[in-house]
């Protein structure tokens, strides 16, 4: 008769040899990349990250922390020869990939599914190509009359649930007769008062941005987890508010340059395209672009619309919506529900069948559902999540190398993950996908630095460093 501790050894057995299987069909894939894998001293964390964009302006207003650096983008396009022609990024966020390229005279397109992303895209657009010099004398006076102090005019902060209680009641107040003062105003002068107020939500609230949810300071009044938040100084509204207006005049003031992006010859259009690439990929036309570039979001949990619920909700985006916008990203958090592929594009069949063949990721995936069904995973999700991310990446792939020029660059920035003690080679499972739809694998640049796996995952299973890179695929 078994009792528990042997229960626990023959579960441990299990795991161990399905482990060992995910470890054997790893480093097998390894040996058919390994050539490939190239580490980039020069591609620091800082590059690859928004660390870069803090000092640069323009781009330093407003902190999108998912986003690469402009200079990245300078960095591969002078490496690779991209000069020229029109480029596309399917995840496009706040737009670095569109404006860096625009800066350089080339075209660019973008497919963003948040509000948050296309509200600052089409700021700086604004900023750039239609305000006039009485529209930049009109935020001087913001900043130095604190104009919204006089309004008499308030307009309710919209609220989600999670986002109650996120400002000291003095901050909500401000924030609301700023609002209101901003309806007196011409459409160009509105919109980047609201773009200014977007980019000091977050340091005026009790909020922090942490991966996959927000902290909350222990003055919000919420109930604490085991360790005590302290975010520190929380500046007063119209502090930060004149500050970030400040800051944005003396980016773009007519005095200094005349467009917001200075360069030497014409920029490039940038056209932005609302909504899930998923759906708007097949839309695009056959071998239209000279390169890709993006970051797709990780398979990491991370559900971009709680990080960036205080934005959503001052855009108007109801509950409903928030969970609308949740499901129809790409599958990164464990609350996505399995997208029906095929009914949103029949052709996808031999993508699919691409990731059903990928052993590795069977692999994986058979050894996340025994863990699921012995009760091991800290959240039974886990599963479905990683399993829609890469049959919805492939999808992506596919697409890519559907709407590519022949030789074409696709630059794609992404991370490595680990669960339940399995390290998930993301960067050789989507590059053997992309061999078998069209692409071949010209390097995959890797950081001399990588990351850690979280503190819940070192205590249970060690620390393991995982890879972050860059590939580099060319449509074949």
């Amino acid at each position: 008769m078994l009792n528990q501790a042997n229960i626990s050894h023959v579960l441990t057995n299990e795991q161990n040899i399905s482990l060992s299987e995910v470890g054997r069909l790893d480093k097998q894939l390894f040996q058919q990349f390994e050539d490939k894998f190239v580490v980039q001293p020069s591609l620091s964390r800082l590059l690859v990250s928004f660390q870069a964009n803090k000092t640069r302006p323009v781009y330093r207003w407003y902190k999108f922390k998912e986003a690469f650096s402009a200079s990245l983008v300078e960095h591969l396009f002078h490496n690779y020869g991209i000069n020229a022609g029109r480029i596309l990024d399917p995840f496009a966020g706040s737009g670095t990939a569109l404006f860096a390229a625009s800066a350089m005279a080339i075209e660019a397109d973008g497919i963003e599914l948040l509000p948050i992303g296309h509200e600052l895209i089409m700021a700086k657009q604004i900023l750039d190509a239609e305000f006039t010099p009485e529209d930049f004398e009109r935020l001087r006076q913001w900043s130095a009359l604190r104009v919204w102090e006089q309004s008499e005019i308030s307009v309710p902060l919209p609220e989600l649930r999670i986002t109650k209680g996120a400002y000291p009641e003095k901050t909500k107040e401000a924030i609301e007769k700023y609002m209101g003062a901003c309806q007196h105003e011409n459409s160009r002068v509105q919109s980047v008062l609201r773009f200014a107020l977007l980019c000091v939500l977050e340091s005026v609230s009790f909020t922090r941005k942490d991966g996959q949810y927000l902290r909350w300071d222990y003055r919000s009044g919420r109930t604490q987890g085991r360790k005590i938040f302290d975010k520190g100084e929380i500046p007063e509204f119209k502090q930060a508010i004149c500050e970030k207006i400040n800051e944005i005049l003396e980016d773009v003031s007519p005095n200094h340059q005349t467009t917001v992006f200075p360069v030497e010859k014409l920029q490039g259009q940038i056209c932005l395209y609302d909504g899930s690439c998923l759906q708007l990929l097949p839309q695009l036309p056959d071998s239209t672009y000279d390169a890709i570039v993006t970051s797709p979001p990780y398979c990491n949990r991370y559900d971009y619309t709680r990080t960036y619920a205080l934005e959503l909700a001052l855009l108007g985006i109801d509950e409903q919506g928030l969970s609308r916008l949740r499901q129809e990203m790409l599958s990164c958090t464990v609350e996505n529900r399995e997208k029906d592929l095929l009914s949103i594009n029949p052709q996808w069949k031999t993508a699919l069948a691409a990731a059903n063949e990928q052993e590795l990721l069977q692999a994986i995936l058979r050894y996340l559902e025994d863990q699921k069904a012995q009760h091991t995973l800290n959240n039974n999700g886990i599963p479905r999540m990683v399993r829609g991310y890469f049959y919805e990446m492939a999808c992506v792939i596919a697409e890519c190398a559907r709407v590519l020029k022949p030789d074409a660059p696709l630059f794609m920035i992404n991370d490595n993950v680990r669960y339940a003690g399995a390290s998930i080679s993301v960067d050789m499972i989507l590059s053997d996908i992309a061999e078998k739809l069209g692409f071949y694998i010209e390097r995959i640049l890797v950081l001399p630095n990588g990351k850690g796996n979280s503190s819940q995952q070192m205590g249970e299973h060690g620390r393991e460093v995982l890879r972050k890179c860059i590939y580099i695929w060319r449509k074949s």
